[in-house]
């Protein structure tokens, strides 16, 4: 395999283990607020908390670099109406489905839609705010900021635990800082997840002691197992959670680049390359399956969190398929000529983008 495949196979796998990780999350916490039960992934999540998102935002940046000094139409049309057009497009659709169909409140559903504008909408929140770490990013390296001057000031905006009536000032407050480090920091992480594959023993046993520091820190005196959100315990002191993030994030492009290795893993790599398919369209069809798999009477935690996650991973890549077999709907993950900045070059462009954007 070419070594440039081999590059983006690593970081697509990252993708794949990232989205698996958020999936889990939302389905076992809704899980827990809805039946009051603690199963088997809420551990999992328990552990993963300090990386789980960090490395959806490092993966992010990783190929900044390779955009950042196009003009600033062109970078605004590829790294921020890009992402703006599939939020604007999937707030609509959950918030007229979920406001105005379920409870039939059509004026609450006009109130949600205006207010997410302003105020990124649900899980969406994620696509909202890669358009605005990406503008900012880019504002910053045309104002010629020094790298580690920036990277400062967001470790500090991130250790500060900022909380404001603003939920997208606390968002990008917590999570800028690493879509900034997978930019500055790609480099070494290609390096890295090179060497790993180069030095499986070494590697392995890296993440032996990196799995057991993280897990004595997540669960040191102060944790508390809640069926919603667990509460870290040393892990969550500032400056511990940053530096767990950061090096979890590390541990997590290792990962990757092993499983690489392992034909029998294909099928994580390539749900990676689709995670913003998965991530835009998970949401209704776990709230369908978990609502009715519980009038079902399937209440064992773990058992119902892993019913959930399969349905809503699976759902999206079904209606991703349908929709390449039968062309009709490929605005839902196809961004259509009419949503480019004028004098902009156009390409065949999905939601799933190539991590090389």
């Amino acid at each position: 395999m070419p070594a440039d495949h081999k590059r983006l196979d690593w970081v697509d796998m990252a993708k794949g283990i990232s989205i698996f990780l958020v999936v889990m999350m939302y389905a076992a916490s809704s899980v827990g607020e809805d039946t009051g039960g603690v199963g088997a992934f809420h551990w999992a999540i328990a552990f993963a908390t300090p990386f789980r998102m960090p490395e959806f935002f490092l993966i992010s940046g990783l190929f900044l670099s390779q955009v950042i000094d196009r003009p600033w139409r062109a970078f605004a049309d590829r790294r921020v109406v890009h992402y703006l057009y599939f939020y604007a497009l999937w707030a609509l659709i959950h918030i007229i489905f979920k406001v105005g169909l379920l409870t039939a409140d059509p004026v609450g559903a006009v109130q949600q839609l205006a207010l997410a504008v302003v105020e990124p909408y649900g899980v969406l929140w994620f696509i909202y705010l890669l358009a605005v770490v990406g503008a900012v990013t880019k504002l910053l390296h045309a104002l010629r900021a020094p790298v580690l001057g920036v990277f400062a000031i967001a470790a500090v905006l991130q250790m500060a635990a900022i909380h404001t009536d603003s939920y997208a000032v606390d968002q990008f407050a917590a999570y800028f800082v690493f879509f900034y480090a997978g930019y500055i920091l790609a480099p070494q992480l290609f390096s890295l997840a090179a060497w790993a594959s180069d030095h499986i023993g070494l590697a392995l046993l890296g993440l032996v002691v990196w799995a057991a520091v993280q897990a004595a820190l997540v669960f040191s005196p102060g944790f508390r197992m809640d069926p919603i959100h667990p509460v870290m315990g040393l892990a969550g002191l500032p400056g511990v959670h940053l530096a767990l993030a950061l090096i979890g994030t590390a541990a997590l492009c290792v990962i990757a680049a092993l499983l690489t290795r392992l034909p029998a893993m294909n099928w994580l790599r390539w749900m990676g390359s689709k995670s913003l398919v998965i991530y835009v369209a998970f949401v209704l069809p776990m709230g369908i399956a978990r609502t009715l798999l519980i009038k079902l009477g399937v209440l064992e935690p773990t058992v119902l969190t892993l019913l959930i996650m399969a349905i809503a991973i699976a759902a999206p890549l079904v209606l991703y398929w349908l929709v390449q077999r039968s062309g009709f709907g490929a605005f839902l993950f196809e961004r259509p000529q009419w949503a480019h900045l004028p004098g902009t070059r156009h390409r065949h462009e999905q939601v799933s983008t190539s991590p090389a954007e």
